[in-house]
């Protein structure tokens, strides 16, 4: 043997085997020497039994090989029979995704698949497997759910039905709690001053109203005080409500106002995969999102995501003179506890923002404290530029406008900054500021949204105020001091009220007269407001000029689309829908145009009959019922495609309520 040449173990053994006849064939030689008739009778047996042996040995690796074979074959008819028969589709195909095979079962899954079909044909999940090398998915056939596999390197699909499964995971999901709070916005103010046989019988109907409703949709309801209601319900059972749009809000308002009292709901609802107390929080937490906005609507919160449902309505005037007198000696205490005060408003700041500003300015000084207003000179536009002008010959209170670098530099543990016109954190002048204040005050007259300035120690949120500068004039009205607002001051807060009620026509309550009948005794100047809202020619030309791109839409909705590539103010994009909302037959106007950030700015407008609201929310934005606004990153093209389908859901959800009534 060569040497580093391997021997094959099949053949060591048979050397093995071998090795005992040698030694006979040699002790044989040696004794055929004394005694050859001895020897040669051993050789004879010797060779009987290696002949024997060797038969033998042929006999059994024929009696194996013939095993091995049936075994092969058995496999062999297996594997045939597991391909063809067992409960699992298998499917071919070639490098052109043409079907080359498939087994029964993928048959009984496709009734039309065919040799030379193409994947795509078959379902266009098979092909998107393909394209993106993706080795396994979910597919839904009818009622059926089934597991995809995929082994590329073979193109072979694999088809496990996981429907029983699919089901015993969707009722899980289905017969997921669900925790909800229903409150009674208006009872207290409606009920007060009635007969008691009236309220009785206006409790009776609500109640069985509710308990009706609960009922029909399998949803257990607890009455827990005089306006507020606990109900537990299932997923599934939500679903179906969501589906109705939570007609009950239209019922209860309904029924309600045939007796003279118009009492709406407010319904806060958690769900999701949280345990039950964190539900019973996020039911809470989506009540409180439903009354700062303004009520009559569906809040509900899931897994950190929230959805709304009604909120049609105007909200009516609800707050109280002793919330405003409790909110005012709370931020007088506040004040008097902090180093400084800093104002910031939102960012294009309009009148009512500014007004608002100068009187917590006023409100500060009341109480002796060192305040400020951080006001960028970039976020001066021409809306509020005539007041800039007018602020910049009083010295006094132009030296309390600061920057952000300079605001930043006043900033200490104590400083304590009051938010004006907004509670959005990516809406303040100067957002990347609010990091660095413990103590925050938010005023407000907008109806609340998701994203909300966290911790603030004080919250004045009244969507029923016609602006923030009427929360403000009342806050200063309750100051238990003897100095006066001077005439630019009274002035700067009228406007802001003129301002967002149109010249008191939209949103104005009596308590809206009220503080301005105050701000005019202070020595408002109404002239001089019509001097800060007066237009120049060139305004005049450039909001003219996207006034004459205006169109119908559909059903009183005008839709005015500035010329793409022009850049626009935000407060003449806002006055475009002002006056195009003037115009006869038309119920709602929304003004498209582009900004000087790039970015694509929506103002929508109406007299209260449509909810641009809900429209503007759709589209990432908010506001009021009758003013709200959005900013979008696309085009002007692509936001006016976007409007439209909008409009067209409000439209259909609004048919839809129509018909269920």
């Amino acid at each position: 043997m060569e040497s580093g040449q391997q021997v094959s173990p099949e053949r060591e053994r048979r050397i093995v085997r071998f090795i005992p006849y040698l030694l006979i064939v040699g002790l044989l030689l040696v004794v055929a020497v004394r005694e050859p008739i001895i020897s040669a009778i051993g050789a004879v047996v010797t060779a009987l039994l290696f002949g024997l042996h060797l038969y033998e040995e042929r006999r059994a690796r024929r009696a194996w090989e013939t095993y091995v074979a049936g075994i092969s074959m058995q496999v062999e008819e297996t594997g045939q029979d597991a391909l063809t028969n067992m409960p699992i589709g298998i499917l071919l195909y070639d490098e052109e995704t043409l079907v080359t095979w498939f087994n029964d079962p993928m048959r009984d899954i496709f009734d039309d698949v065919a040799m030379g079909q193409t994947l795509n044909e078959l379902d266009p999940l098979f092909i998107e497997m393909v394209a993106t090398n993706e080795d396994q998915a979910t597919l839904e056939i009818g009622d059926a759910v089934y597991r995809v596999f995929s082994n590329h390197e073979n193109r072979t699909f694999y088809l496990f039905d996981m429907t029983e499964e699919a089901q015993v995971e969707q009722q899980l999901v289905d017969n997921q709690t669900v925790i909800g709070v229903i409150y009674l916005d208006n009872y207290d103010e409606m009920t007060q001053g009635i007969e008691d046989q009236l309220r009785s019988e206006l409790n009776s109907r609500v109640t069985q109203l509710l308990n009706h409703w609960a009922a029909e949709h399998g949803t257990y309801i607890k009455r827990t005080a005089s306006d507020r209601y606990f109900i537990v319900t299932t997923e599934e059972n939500l679903r179906i409500l969501e589906r109705s749009k939570f007609t009950i809000l239209d019922i209860v308002r309904e029924e309600t106002s045939q007796r003279g009292v118009q009492l709406t709901l407010s319904i806060g609802i958690g769900c999701g995969s949280d345990p039950i107390p964190s539900l019973g929080q996020m039911a809470q937490s989506s009540l409180d999102l439903a009354l700062g906005r303004g009520g009559d609507q569906v809040v509900i919160k899931r897994d950190g995501k929230v959805r709304f449902y009604g909120g049609k309505t105007n909200p009516t005037e609800k707050r109280t003179r002793v919330r405003a007198r409790v909110i005012a000696n709370s931020l007088r205490d506040l004040m008097q506890e902090s180093s400084r005060v800093l104002i910031m408003g939102h960012k294009n700041p309009d009148m009512d923002a500014l007004g608002s500003a100068i009187g917590i300015l006023k409100l500060a000084e009341m109480n002796d404290k060192e305040a400020h207003i951080v006001l960028p000179p970039e976020e001066i536009g021409r809306g509020i530029r005539r007041m800039m002008d007018e602020i910049a010959e009083v010295p006094q209170l132009e030296t309390r406008f600061v920057n952000a670098f300079q605001a930043d530099q006043l900033i200490d543990d104590q400083t304590l900054l009051v938010v004006v016109d907004t509670h959005k954190p990516s809406l303040v002048v100067v957002p990347t500021l609010l990091d660095r204040f413990e103590h925050m005050v938010v005023i407000d007259h907008h109806r609340r949204g998701e994203d909300f300035i966290e911790d603030a120690v004080l919250v004045y949120l009244e969507p029923y105020a016609s602006s923030t500068s009427e929360l403000v004039t009342e806050l200063i009205e309750y100051q238990p001091t003897n100095q006066k607002l001077s005439m630019l001051e009274a002035t700067a807060l009228l406007a802001g009220i003129i301002v967002d009620t149109k010249g008191f026509a939209l949103r104005t309550g009596s308590r809206t007269f009220d503080a301005a009948s105050y701000l005019r005794s202070q020595g408002a100047d109404t002239v001089l407001v019509q001097e800060f809202l007066s237009q120049d020619l060139e305004t005049y030309v450039e909001q003219s000029h996207i006034l004459e791109r205006s169109e119908v839409y559909t059903k009183g909705m005008a839709i005015a689309t500035a010329e793409p590539g022009v850049i626009h103010d935000q407060v003449l994009i806002a006055q475009a829908a002002d006056q195009l909302l003037s115009l006869q037959g038309i119920r709602a106007a929304f003004v498209i145009a582009e900004l000087q950030d790039g970015r694509t700015a929506i103002s929508a407008r109406s007299l209260g009959e449509v909810n641009v609201q809900l429209i503007m929310e759709t589209l990432g934005g908010g506001g009021h019922l009758t003013n709200a606004a959005t900013q979008m990153s696309e085009s002007v093209i692509t936001v006016a495609d976007a409007l439209r389908k909008a409009i067209d859901r409000y439209l259909e959800d609004e048919t839809k309520g129509e018909e269920s009534e």
